[in-house]
C-alpha cells in the first residue's frame, strides 16, 4: 500500500501562518520614542533601519518559499521536516533582531544575527534540494529552478563573508546582509513574470 503524502497547499498554509506571526513579534519592537518632534523620531531610525531590514529577510523568504512549493505536487516526510527545520530557524529572527537593537548592534550581536541569517539560509537551501531532488526525479527540473539554486549559494556565500566581516566592521557586515536582499529581487530567469502569470492562468482556465 502506498504511502499517502501531504498536500502542497496544507504544508504552504501553515508555513504562511508562521510567517505572519513572525512579522507581527517584530513590530512590537517598534516604541513610541521618549521625544518629542523630529529630534525624538531620529532615535528610532535605527531600529526601523534593522526592522525594515528584518522585514525584507522574512518577506523575500515568504515569496521564494511560494515560488519553491509551487514547483512540487507533494509534499513527503523529507519535505516536511526540511520546511520545520526552516521556520525553525526562521522564527528565531524576531529575537535576534531585539537582541541586536538593544546591544546598540554591536560586533558579537552582529555575528550573531548574520549566523542566524546563514542557519536560515541553509535550512531553505535543505528545503529546496529537497523538492529539486523530487523534481529531478520527475524529470520537471528546470532552467529556473537551477539558477535559484545557483543564487542561493550565492547567497549563503556572502553571509559568510557579512559573518567575518563583523567583528571588525559590524556596519559593513550589516550592509552585506542588505546586499543579499538586492540579489533576491533580481529576476532569477528570463521568463517575463507578468507573461508566466497569464499563461498559468489560462493553463487553468483550460482546464476547468
Amino acid at each position: 500500500m502506498s504511502k499517502k503524502h501531504a498536500t502542497p497547499a496544507r504544508l504552504e498554509a501553515f508555513s504562511d501562518g508562521v510567517i505572519a506571526v513572525i512579522i507581527t513579534i517584530m513590530v512590537l519592537e517598534l516604541k513610541v520614542p521618549v521625544h518629542d518632534g523630529f529630534a525624538g523620531f531620529a532615535t528610532l531610525l535605527p531600529t526601523l533601519a534593522i526592522y525594515a531590514l528584518s522585514f525584507s529577510f522574512t518577506g523575500v523568504y515568504w515569496i521564494n518559499h511560494h515560488h519553491l512549493v509551487h514547483r512540487t505536487d507533494q509534499a513527503d516526510e523529507r519535505t516536511l521536516y526540511a520546511n520545520l527545520f526552516f521556520l525553525f530557524w526562521l522564527s528565531l529572527l524576531p529575537f535576534f533582531t531585539g537582541y541586536l537593537l538593544d546591544k546598540k548592534m554591536d560586533s558579537f550581536s552582529v555575528l550573531l544575527y548574520v549566523l542566524l541569517m546563514i542557519m536560515t539560509g541553509a535550512s531553505f537551501m535543505w528545503l529546496r534540494l529537497t523538492i529539486g531532488r523530487y523534481l529531478r526525479e520527475t524529470g520537471r527540473l528546470e532552467q529556473e529552478d537551477a539558477e535559484a539554486e545557483r543564487k542561493h549559494w550565492i547567497s549563503l556565500g556572502l553571509y559568510i563573508v557579512a559573518a567575518l566581516c563583523s567583528f571588525p566592521y559590524p556596519r559593513i557586515a550589516l550592509g552585506i546582509v542588505a546586499l543579499v536582499m538586492v540579489v533576491w529581487v533580481l529576476p532569477t530567469s528570463k521568463i517575463d513574470p507578468i507573461e508566466h502569470c497569464i499563461d498559468v492562468h489560462t493553463e487553468k482556465h483550460q482546464q476547468t
